[in-house]
């Protein structure tokens, strides 16, 4: 079992019970998926970039990357509809416990000048949504076989039903938010 997850079981449902004020321990958010997402609009011109994003993200994962093709075509882009465009993951259960405790403990503190995430990117249901710049801040990826640094979202699709019950399961488990400063 992830080690992220048995904390979660063990440590941070029943505080998060008491903290919520739920009755019910099948109330309690938990992480349902992560989906990492890398768009490539430079595809376009050169697909031997999708190749290396597949093979980054699958590593940097654990999991095979899927490539995402344009739905409709945009002519100022050069873009035409089923072209490929992007490459993304879907991790569920241990997988996705085991990247998220990659991505908090390894990953994030590995970032240049690192103030902590917004805790504004919430959706208003829960669900957080993370931009990372570099792919390179991931122990899996190896400096010298990059071609092209490159950027991915990371969502965490939560079982919460509000941003401040998806704050907390976070918070929880580790994530680094920034502070907010309130004076002025």
């Amino acid at each position: 079992m992830a080690r992220l997850k048995e904390t979660y079981q063990k440590e941070l449902v029943p505080k998060l019970k008491e903290e919520l004020q739920l009755k019910n321990v099948m109330e309690v958010p938990r992480v349902e998926k992560v989906v990492v997402n890398m768009g490539l609009g430079e595809a376009i011109q050169n697909v031997k970039i999708l190749e290396s994003a597949v093979e980054e993200m699958s590593r940097i994962t654990g999991q095979k990357a899927v490539i995402t093709r344009a739905k409709k075509s945009i002519a100022q882009f050069k873009l035409r509809e089923d072209m490929p465009i992007g490459v993304m993951v879907t991790l569920r259960r241990d997988r996705a416990y085991e990247f998220l405790d990659r991505l908090i403990n390894v990953a994030l503190p590995r970032v240049r000048d690192f103030k902590g995430v917004s805790a504004k990117a919430f959706d208003g249901r829960g669900n957080y949504t993370l931009g990372i710049r570099e792919q390179l801040i991931f122990p899996e990826i190896d400096i010298e076989e990059i071609d092209k640094i490159k950027g991915m979202n990371v969502t965490i699709v939560t079982s919460a039903r509000t941003d401040e019950e998806g704050r907390a399961l976070l918070t929880g488990m580790g994530m680094p938010f920034r502070k907010q400063n309130v004076a002025a």
